[in-house]
């Protein structure tokens, strides 16, 4: 498993908790927001975090369209 990066510092969210919040269901920016308070201080980060949600939502969803175990037992997990 690679290194994670904190993507927002404010809030101290990672790009793995976004990738997670994105598996768990989270299906909107805002809804991410409200969940990590990501974005919410200096606003800085709210570029890559849309970024790095974009592409967690993306690469969930070819999971579960390729029927990828994993990403189906995550989502079913949360």
């Amino acid at each position: 498993m690679g290194d994670r990066m904190i993507v927002c510092v404010c809030r101290r969210v990672s790009d793995r908790e976004i990738q997670r919040q994105a598996a768990a269901g989270v299906s909107s920016f805002d809804e991410l927001q409200m969940e990590t308070g990501l974005a919410t201080c200096c606003g800085r980060c709210e570029s890559c975090a849309r970024d790095v949600f974009s592409r967690a939502q993306t690469h969930g969803t070819i999971a579960l369209i390729q029927g990828a175990p994993h990403a189906e037992a995550t989502r079913t997990a949360a």
